[in-house]
């Protein structure tokens, strides 16, 4: 695995890892962000938290396969989390200790595409922008 990939891993490991244990030991921090759609959002938190922990767990693995799984999962979640973290940037909820600010909320907005392609070249699901030549 090249160098840049597994450091990328490594990071993705760490962010999901903590932010998962985040999830499980304080769901409550996350329900005022959860837009109203949301079923069960309780459930939804928890369940999200138990996924980003299975996901750097399967990150761990020498399995490919697995690696890419987790990577195409995690995003999926990248995907899934927008309208979530849309809400808190637009209706200001307040969420210590994550700063309420658009020096905040801005860059986290523009920085979920990153997220996704993070997670799909970290596991070789894709290869841009390092794609192989013939």
């Amino acid at each position: 695995m090249s160098d840049d990939r597994r450091w990328l891993r490594l990071g993705l490991i760490g962010l999901y890892g903590f932010i998962g244990v985040v999830h499980l030991a304080a769901p409550e921090s996350f329900l005022p962000i959860m837009p109203d759609w949301v079923p069960h959002p309780r459930g939804v938190v928890i369940a999200t938290g138990l996924c980003e922990i299975a996901a750097a767990l399967a990150l761990m693995t020498p399995w490919p396969r697995l690696r890419r799984a987790a990577g195409i999962g995690l995003a999926l979640y990248a995907v899934c989390v927008f309208p979530a973290n849309l809400k808190h940037a637009v209706e200001g909820i307040a969420v210590p200790p994550i700063p309420d600010t658009w020096w905040y909320h801005g860059p986290r907005l523009a920085f979920q595409p990153v997220m996704v392609w993070w997670a799909l070249y970290a596991t070789h699901v894709i290869d841009w922008p390092r794609r192989k030549r013939s």
